[in-house]
Parts: structure tokens; C-alpha cells; sequence
């Protein structure tokens, strides 16, 4: 398995493959991890560490995934708290009364892309497969967050309504706010139709020019993750503290979920989160 990166290590632990990134590791409050395809039981197109019960695959398989993907990267099964995805803006603040949900209890909440926390001991869980995940931790107030930023949340600028609820509902300072743009489909192979460029080209204040380009033939390709850190930058987030992961999903696709490579036929990657009790 090659892999490159300059800012996200690949970890291995008895045998399942995550993603970790130093930005993060250095906050000693909190632990996180980036799921791949690696280590888990599930067969065929979901081989083998698929982490989504929605794709068709085995519900038991997913679960004991869950279990092997939590021993090796170290959180507490019965802690995680899953979002409930549809491409919209909804946060959600959680705390331990809420574990569980989508994973051993059933969702109560039909559209949750983003997840925050303050209590040790809960696990956010958010989901991909080319979409862009965001990763949030104010070590000064010990809030963290995830958020779910597809080219529809983008557009809705997922990133930065997170970034208000931290300041609006615990008290953070944006400029605390330590942000990783973790694995998603790169500007190297996100390509998209005219309507969508339109959306993206609507962002005027964002400088489009910035993270888009035409291919010709109404064909161009956007840049999920610049787009999300300038909007970031936008919310008050300093420069330094925001890292873009370079891994793009579809180039690894042999280790990484990417709908775009598989045509569709794929499981699903997860972020995860948590503050160390």
C-alpha cells in the first residue's frame, strides 16, 4: 500500500488502517481518527471496513466494524453519536445522553450534518465517501465538532454556521478554533456540470477564481477544500490554525471510499472525534 502525504499520517493497529493529523494529535484533550477500507469484515464492494449501515451491506458486519475500528483507534464503542446526513446545515449539540444514536439506537433526528460537544466521553461520528469532512477543537474552552461539507453544504457554508453555534452556545473565540479540511475529493478530480459551477461561481465574496476552473464544454473542476477554508477564514478563524488535508479520496480510492472511482458501489468512510475523559 503507497501512500503520500505531507500532513496526514497513516496509522496501522492490529491490522486497521486510520488517518490522523497533526494539527489535532497535538491537542492532548481530545482524540480523533479518519476511517479507510482497511481491517474490517465486510465482503465484495464494502471490503472491508465499511462504517455505514446505508449502502446495503450486512447490518452485522457494519456493527463489528465499528467495534474493530474503535478498539484499534481507541474510543469507546458505546460512546458514539452518528449524524443523520442529507446534504443540509443542521448542528447539532450532543452530550452523553444522546450515545448511541445511530449506531445501536435509532436516529431521532432526520438531517444532522454537523455534531458539537463539550462532554468528555462522547464520540462524534460523521460520514463520506468524497465529501468534505471538517474537523473543529477549541482546546481553550474544549469544545469539539464535526461537520459533514458536501458541495451542497458547502454551498450553504456548513463551516462557518458551526463555527457560530461554537461561539453562540459555548462561548468560543474563532480565534481558538483549531480547524483540520480532512480527506476529500481534490480539485485534481472533482468535476462538475454547469449548474453546480454556478453555485460555486456565486460565492463572489469567496473569490471563486480561486477554486474553480474551466475544463470547456461546460465542464469544470472545484475545490471542495479551499472553498470550505476560505469560508472558515470568513468566520474568524486565523490562517495558521486551519490545515487542508492533501489526501484526495478518489487518487486513493484502493484505500479509500470514493463514490466517484466506485461509480457508486462502495461502503463508507467515517471522521471521528471525542474529548478523553
Amino acid at each position: 500500500m503507497i501512500f503520500k502525504s505531507k500532513n496526514t499520517n497513516l496509522n496501522i493497529v492490529d491490522g486497521v488502517a486510520f488517518l490522523q493529523f497533526p494539527a489535532l494529535s497535538d491537542l492532548d484533550f481530545l482524540n480523533h481518527a479518519f476511517s479507510t477500507r482497511i481491517g474490517g469484515v465486510s465482503k465484495n464492494e464494502y471490503k472491508s471496513m465499511n462504517l455505514n449501515f446505508k449502502r446495503g451491506d450486512d447490518p452485522e458486519c457494519v456493527m463489528e466494524n465499528y467495534r474493530i475500528f474503535c478498539k484499534a483507534a481507541g474510543f469507546d464503542f458505546d460512546s458514539l453519536v452518528s449524524s443523520s446526513q442529507d446534504h443540509n446545515t443542521f448542528v447539532r449539540n450532543v452530550t452523553k445522553a444522546d450515545c448511541g444514536i445511530g449506531i445501536t439506537r435509532e436516529h431521532d433526528i432526520p438531517s444532522v450534518d454537523a455534531l458539537i460537544t463539550n462532554e468528555p466521553g462522547v464520540t462524534l461520528v460523521t460520514h463520506y465517501a468524497d465529501c468534505t469532512p471538517i474537523y473543529f477543537a477549541d482546546p481553550e474552552k474544549k469544545v469539539i465538532a464535526l461537520a459533514h461539507a458536501g458541495w451542497r453544504g458547502t454551498i450553504s457554508k456548513i463551516g462557518e454556521i458551526v463555527v457560530e453555534k461554537m461561539v453562540s452556545d459555548y462561548g468560543c473565540d474563532p480565534m481558538d478554533i483549531i480547524a483540520v479540511i480532512g480527506p476529500a475529493i481534490g480539485f485534481c478530480c472533482y468535476e462538475v456540470d454547469t449548474p453546480v459551477y454556478e453555485e460555486f461561481a456565486s460565492l463572489t465574496e469567496l473569490k471563486p477564481a480561486y477554486f474553480t476552473k474551466s475544463l470547456g464544454h461546460g465542464k469544470y473542476l472545484i475545490d471542495l477544500k479551499e472553498a470550505n477554508r476560505r469560508m472558515l477564514l470568513d468566520a474568524g478563524l486565523m490562517s495558521i490554525n486551519i490545515t487542508i488535508s492533501d489526501v484526495c479520496t478518489k487518487c486513493n480510492s484502493g484505500l479509500l471510499y470514493s463514490h466517484r472511482a466506485s461509480g457508486g458501489k462502495r461502503g463508507g468512510l467515517v471522521a471521528m472525534m471525542c474529548i478523553n475523559e
